[in-house]
């Protein structure tokens, strides 16, 4: 429970410290828009690249692990899409940011300090492992699959044309892949360029938070909340249920590789779908939504896996 409260409080406390800021008006009307812009084009790509380089790539390719935590996002993002079909139809970029907000995890902020207080240094791999997937698979799939929604109208040659090139431009996907490309050569980072991209990607997450709860002065949290209760139960409940269960029939792994994978699955919605959704000013209010209302609520459902988890 202490592992759970020590991380889950300074988020809340962040996002309340942006809204403050908002609310006395002390960044002006842009600066939501402008610390979003420095996490995505600057922040996030140094500590992208910084955690791939590091890691040895044979580590990195531990394969039932990103099996079982990659598969259960995959299939948590098909129910959440296919659902949504039915009950939350929107156009494709804004089914992809459904989607997205239902299964992609807090790995970021929360994750990695929360895995390195329940295990130590043993945590910290499991921990970059899903944070790079996230960065570099999950927003891949997401801007591709927008990309696509935007140029559709140009005919569909165009569109995968469009969103292979809006996927490929991403500074999280090129940052991910120089990073695994420098791990590949066994080569350690020099120390300047590892000291700068550690130091600037260290306000990658605390900066996230901050433009959300800046974003949220004004706005209503309830707005779409039967689609948002919806998401908050897939990325809460389902996602971690399906991590678990593709480990039971076909992942094994050591005891700490599976509790790693299903505390990293049952984290709330991270902030860098919202991030996305205010690049291409899309779906903004319920991605918000998502994050606050599953942040809140893993609480008591995160307490939960942590406490049976845990060592000793």
């Amino acid at each position: 429970m202490d592992a759970v409260l020590n991380v889950a409080l300074p988020v809340f406390a962040i996002m309340a410290t942006g809204w403050l800021s908002g609310h006395f008006g002390l960044l002006g009307p842009q600066g939501s828009e402008t610390l979003n812009r420095f996490v995505y084009y600057a922040a996030l790509p140094a500590l992208f690249l910084v955690s791939m380089a590091k890691a040895p790539i044979a580590d990195i390719f531990n394969w039932n692990f990103i099996g079982a935590f990659f598969g259960a996002q995959i299939a948590t993002f098909a129910i959440a899409v296919t659902v949504g079909k039915f009950l939350f139809p929107g156009r494709l970029a804004e089914m992809t940011l459904q989607g997205l907000s239902g299964m992609f995890s807090n790995t970021g902020y929360m994750g990695i300090p929360l895995l390195i207080l329940a295990y130590g240094d043993e945590g910290i791999l499991p921990a970059a492992i899903t944070t790079v997937i996230n960065g570099a698979l999950n927003m891949a799939i997401g801007i591709a699959l927008i990309e696509m929604d935007m140029a559709r109208s140009a005919g569909p040659l165009h569109a995968l044309r469009d969103a292979l090139a809006g996927m490929l431009k991403s500074p999280l996907v090129l940052s991910a892949s120089a990073g695994l490309a420098w791990s590949a050569t066994g080569l350690p980072l020099p120390v300047p360029i590892e000291n700068f991209c550690s130091t600037i990607g260290a306000a990658a997450s605390p900066t996230a938070l901050f433009a959300i709860g800046l974003f949220m002065v004004g706005r209503q949290v309830t707005a779409g909340l039967a689609e948002v209760s919806w998401l908050v139960f897939l990325k809460l409940i389902v996602n971690p249920a399906i991590a678990l269960l593709l480990i039971l029939l076909f992942f094994p792994m050591e005891p700490i590789w599976v509790a790693s994978a299903v505390i990293m699955s049952a984290l709330p919605t991270g902030g860098l779908v919202f991030i996305l959704a205010q690049k291409y000013d899309i779906y903004l209010q319920r991605s918000t939504s998502a994050i606050l209302i599953s942040t809140v609520v893993s609480l008591l459902t995160l307490s939960a896996v942590m406490i049976y988890y845990l060592p000793g």
